[in-house]
């Protein structure tokens, strides 16, 4: 078997459906069939049968899929190994990447990182900070850019902080926050569960919820049309001058602060490329 046939147990695996790996694959459905027989053929055996509902794995084809991500872990590594046995850094770096505020950074990050090292490659992974750190754990990517802290045991930098903010068009006084009408989004339950201490902490009711959406980004898009207020990270609105912007602060009068941090394995620093990029980025001014 092929490189290419382990990925395409695995995308297969996961998907279920022909069409949606050939389509992640950037490969027609027939190649993928043809590839899927020929396979059969080596092993001797059927790998996946089709049916009313889609296609299903037989035990035999279920192992082999299994076995797939085992394989195409252990093929990267050893291509990283060759390629770090000279002094060059070259090859593609993995990265993980969980928030608004770095995805905003990280394309200037890699240009310049690619300036000095021009046979540098990236895959970048985006993801919830859950998804990142899960990914970085299982040393699916080298480094991962999450926000929030996390029980972790490898290398990790702290990149930046930021302040969470009531951010509104309009103006307004924290002490009228219930009665306007707030706009709240879909996040992770380390920022949720911030938000909901602070409030408790200063109002005796419920926000008057006006508008619920499923992210930031398109959260940041109805403060600015002016629909209501909203509490997030203050970097979000950094270019949206119109936007005004209240940082908020605990019973001690200290800002509320959400870290992003680099997270990775220290071992992976014995390849050129990520002790190279470790060591950029520990060098930059984030802030």
């Amino acid at each position: 078997m092929e490189d290419y046939d382990w990925l395409i147990l695995q995308t297969l695996y996961k998907h279920k459906n022909i069409t949606r790996t050939s389509q992640e694959l950037f490969t027609s459905q027939p190649s993928i069939t043809k590839r899927l027989h020929k396979m059969e053929a080596e092993f001797s055996i059927t790998i996946v049968k089709r049916g009313r509902r889609g296609i299903h794995f037989t035990p035999q084809g279920e192992f082999l899929a299994k076995s797939a991500d085992y394989v195409l872990s252990n093929l990267r590594a050893i291509k990283e190994r060759v390629q770090n046995m000279d002094a060059q850094v070259s090859g593609t770096l993995r990265i993980g990447i969980s928030n608004y505020s770095t995805k905003q950074k990280l394309p200037g990050i890699l240009k310049n990182f690619k300036l000095k090292n021009p046979n540098v490659e990236f895959q970048v992974i985006p993801g919830s900070s859950r998804e990142i750190y899960d990914l970085i754990y299982c040393r699916e990517v080298h480094v991962g850019f999450l926000r929030g802290n996390y029980n972790w045991s490898g290398g990790s930098h702290l990149l930046f902080e930021e302040p969470l903010c009531v951010a509104s068009v309009e103006k307004v006084n924290l002490e009228d926050l219930p009665e306007l009408p707030r706009i709240t989004y879909h996040t992770e339950q380390g920022v949720k569960t911030i938000l909901d201490n602070w409030w408790m902490e200063n109002y005796s009711r419920p926000p008057h919820v006006g508008i619920k959406v499923d992210n930031v980004d398109t959260c940041r898009e109805m403060i600015v049309n002016g629909l209501g207020y909203a509490i997030l990270p203050r970097l979000m609105l950094e270019h949206d001058k119109q936007v005004k912007k209240i940082n908020i602060r605990d019973k001690q009068g200290e800002q509320i602060l959400r870290q992003t941090w680099m997270y990775y394995h220290n071992e992976t620093l014995e390849l050129n490329t990520v002790s190279a990029f470790v060591n950029f980025i520990k060098k930059l001014n984030l802030e």
